[in-house]
């Protein structure tokens, strides 16, 4: 009832308290016992208080609070407890509480994961914690700028291997196959960083050395873990190789030396996050261990992570942000160094191709809608702060750390880093502090450059007027920029350092003949050094990417993409390009079929994997929402036909191919057309279609069920068989979201029931219950709508916030057609929709913020159907 920490409830605890200290012990003992549903936690705290006398509280989100000591007095926990908080009255100048309870193992990703391996029945632990979850592991004062040196200690049975932020000090033996894991002390860090990991884990180990200044040598201990099913897979060489270019990476960079003894990276099943950076202990997805055969955007995504993750270790974890407002202090430069360190450790030259095609797309959408913020937002609670994990904070923020670097240069950046760890070390910081940094290091007063881009909400647009002469030379240039912030309505004018890029056909390629930097300052900037140049056949905006804006064309650029974008040669300009032809469709400028059409010209011949995925994804999901209905059937087919053509033409056993394959299976989902060549793939029998060097390995063969499920064309017997011979935790996601997708009205009733009013599915099987069950004819799911937004509060009210909004956002029913003659603000869905949100004006924020969105998306949709109707 009062888990939901406010952030002046916070500043407020803040301005009293300072943590000295944690002992937290966890007895984990009887873990594998599926009936044991918790576990005994002891936190011991020891902290001062600025005003003797004073009352605070703790949190513990416990089954059950046994004992509540402070300083020497027990507490009545009858009297203390209340929800999640224990009350601590009468406060000393220094003070010791020791809080003793049970608290839950979870099913949802929270806390104190636990799950049991289907492979070989092996129990698995771990935890995860931000932004506010240690509480439900162990009582604390759950809150970033509360930092303290914590120091754990962990009972569990004596084969099991168990980790935590810091190295193993000692172990004891604990009688009946049991032992204690003893682990030294952290530096001072957040209560959402630490972390516990326990289990049959397999474990890898390794060492990297880096040169200190003072000419002696840091050591610093290197661990690897995954389940024991998976060990097969664990590509632990690679890994160690991209861990050690980036520990060398970041200590050159940074020069401060990485800060907390031993880096160990655990990949652990059912994971929320991709990762989480809990320092000397860093958490992945183990979706990253790749059992099947993986393309090469998977291996640089996975590095992109890991680097990711480490440079947390300094931007986050040394130097963390006083409250969320200021998450972007972390995952924006997070998420920015991410995708340098992958291109500066390994050479590549696609690194900032896949940040243009995928993080940078998912600020461009977060930012347009209604829930869009500013990058420093207003976070007055926890709820608020789970649900600003989004492609604002983190690859807005990134973009724009991009554009700084451009306009300010990439030595003044790092100096600027460098003074900020020094100065902040093992603190807490806000944007001034980052500001003063920047202002040192670059000797330009940069507030007004982070209002207006760190400030403010919104996409600007950037365009170019162009007058071109009889003789095809500029007569003149000049570019315009439009921005309103949507949460506030004024202006949102911003600086760009930017290049313009001019691109002429030759040979039959597109190549870039000219270049032109340019500063922006204003609604509109000429651009002189282009008149009397002649006009080439593409003048592209924002070449090599250096800025964050959607970009317009001239009438000849456009004419050129829509033709030729396929014939850009640098990989990064054709990201550009192909991403502004992609925000002209979502914008409804560009109908799906002219989309789809482009993309047939450009997919065949594109080099990169990442990029050719995101063609083909953003295709499928043009004909499935914004072609209006009458024209979607011939042109999903003819979108099928083109991508089982590509699988065909692909080179055989190249990642092009696998690629290919995989955009049919997600195809097949709504159509049975190419049904034969998919069981021919599955079973060797059918219509004798065959794809030489295809490897039909367990991921492909399940995305293949699925699309044969959906159709109706795999009954749960064929579905079973194929789970007898994949007994893995991906398999039986696999076999879920395949059973749940038939289409059949007791299946989407039975998956329905699961999903919002059943208990037993854990975080993964959830997720894949919901999205098999949205796989359907619509009149099989339109029953379906008025439960949705009958039942959305009371899922909100009864569950977690990970699994409600799971539930929330992935059970909205916005697959739909738009009527001719009905406008799309008309539709019954929007109107639903329109219709809660009024009658629920006092709902939770995060709720309410996940139905805005849903319904936007859907709008948005609707109204591209309508511009073609």
């Amino acid at each position: 009832m009062n888990e939901n920490l406010r952030r002046d409830e916070a500043a407020h605890r803040s301005s009293l308290l300072s943590i000295d200290s944690y002992e937290v012990h966890l007895d984990l003992s009887a873990a594998a016992d599926r009936d044991v549903t918790g576990f005994l936690s002891r936190s011991t705290v020891r902290f001062t208080c600025a005003k003797p006398g004073s009352e605070t509280f703790m949190d513990f989100i416990a089954d059950t609070v046994h004992s509540v000591t402070l300083n020497g007095s027990e507490l009545d926990p009858a009297v203390v407890v209340a929800g999640a908080r224990i009350s601590l009255p009468e406060l000393a100048a220094d003070n010791t509480v020791t809080v003793t309870g049970t608290a839950l193992y979870s099913r949802s990703g929270e806390g104190m994961h636990r799950f049991t391996d289907p492979a070989d029945g092996k129990t698995y632990l771990y935890t995860q914690y931000e932004p506010a979850d240690a509480r439900r592991v162990f009582a604390n004062f759950e809150q970033p700028d509360l930092k303290a040196a914590f120091t754990f200690s962990v009972s569990a049975p004596a084969d099991w291997t168990v980790a935590s932020n810091g190295a193993v000090t000692a172990r004891e033996n604990a009688g009946d196959s049991l032992s204690v894991w003893h682990f030294a002390p952290t530096e001072r860090i957040s209560t959402y960083i630490t972390t516990v990991l326990a289990g049959p884990y397999f474990a890898a180990t390794d060492h990297w050395c880096g040169a200190m200044a003072d000419g002696s040598t840091l050591e610093v201990p290197l661990g690897l873990y995954c389940r024991a099913s998976l060990a097969g897979a664990f590509d632990t060489d690679t890994i160690f190789d991209v861990t050690k270019r980036g520990l060398e990476y970041f200590h050159s960079r940074f020069e401060y030396p990485y800060p907390f003894g031993k880096y160990e990276q655990a990949f652990v099943p059912e994971y929320n996050l991709g990762a989480m950076e809990n320092p000397g202990l860093v958490t992945f997805t183990e979706s990253y261990i790749f059992r099947s055969r993986a393309t090469h955007d998977q291996y640089e995504a996975r590095s992109n992570t890991i680097l990711h993750e480490m440079a947390h270790m300094w931007f986050g974890d040394l130097v963390t942000m006083f409250w969320w407002d200021d998450l972007w202090l972390k995952e924006s430069f997070a998420d920015y160094m991410g995708a340098l360190a992958v291109a500066e450790t390994t050479g590549s030259d696609t690194s900032w191709v896949s940040f243009a095609n995928r993080r940078k797309a998912w600020a461009y959408l977060q930012d347009q809608l209604p829930s869009t913020h500013p990058i420093t937002a207003d976070i007055v609670d926890l709820e608020a702060a789970k649900q600003n994990f989004d492609g604002i904070t983190y690859a807005k923020g990134a973009s724009v750390l991009k554009q700084l670097v451009a306009y300010a240069g990439s030595e003044a950046f790092f100096e600027a880093a460098r003074v900020y760890f020094r100065t902040h070390a093992f603190g807490n910081t806000r944007l001034a502090d980052l500001l003063s940094a920047l202002a040192d290091a670059t000797g330009q007063d940069l507030t007004g450059w982070a209002r207006q881009w760190l400030q403010t909400s919104g996409v600007p647009l950037l365009s170019a007027e162009v007058v071109i002469d009889d003789d095809g030379a500029y007569r003149s240039v000049l570019l315009r920029q439009e921005a309103t912030d949507p949460v506030t309505g004024e202006s949102a004018l911003r600086p760009h350092q930017l290049r313009l890029g001019l691109y002429s056909v030759d040979g039959g390629a597109l190549v870039r003949t000219g270049a032109v930097d340019v500063r922006i300052d204003g609604a509109q900037t000429d651009v002189p050094e282009l008149v009397g140049t002649t006009q080439p056949d593409l003048l592209l905006i924002n070449d090599d990417d250096l800025t964050y804006a959607k970009i317009g064309f001239d009438d000849r650029s456009l004419a050129t993409l829509l033709s030729s974008v396929g014939r850009l040669k640098e990989p990064l300009a054709r990201a550009v390009c192909q991403a502004a032809l992609w925000s002209n469709t979502r914008d409804a400028a560009l109908s799906a079929g002219a989309y789809v059409g482009a993309v047939q010209l450009a997919a065949p011949d594109e080099s990169g994997v990442g990029a050719l995925q995101v063609l083909l994804r953003n295709s499928h999901y043009a004909v499935e929402h914004y072609a209006p209905a009458a024209e979607r059937a011939h042109l999903r087919e003819q979108l099928f036909s083109f991508v089982v053509d590509g699988l065909r033409a692909a080179v055989p056993a190249s990642d092009q191919q696998l690629v290919w394959a995989r955009a049919a299976a997600g195809l097949g989902l709504h159509s049975d057309t190419h049904s034969g060549l998919f069981n021919d793939l599955l079973r060797g029998q059918g219509t004798g279609q065959t794809v030489p060097g295809l490897a039909v390995d367990p991921e492909l063969r399940w995305l293949l069920w699925q699309a044969l499920a959906a159709q109706g064309q795999a009954t749960v017997a064929e579905l079973e068989a194929e789970l007898e011979t994949d007994r893995t935790a991906a398999g039986r996601a696999g076999f879920t979201r395949a059973c749940s997708s038939i289409p059949d009205p007791a299946t989407k009733e039975e998956a329905w029931q699961e999903a919002v009013f059943g208990t037993r599915l854990s975080n993964e099987l959830l997720s894949a219950t919901i999205a098999g069950f949205a796989e359907g004819p619509a009149e099989l799911l339109e029953p379906f709508e008025g439960p949705y937004f009958a039942e959305i509060g009371r899922v909100w009210d009864t569950m977690g916030i990970e699994m409600a909004s799971r539930i929330v956002r992935g059970l909205f029913p916005g697959s739909q057609d738009l009527a001719k003659g009905v406008p799309p603000e008309k539709h019954r869905v929007v109107q639903s929709a329109d219709q809660w949100l009024t009658e629920n004006s006092s709902s939770p924020a995060a709720l309410r913020r996940i139905v805005l969105e849903e319904r936007d998306h859907l709008l948005r949709s609707l109204t591209a159907q309508e511009a073609r109707l």
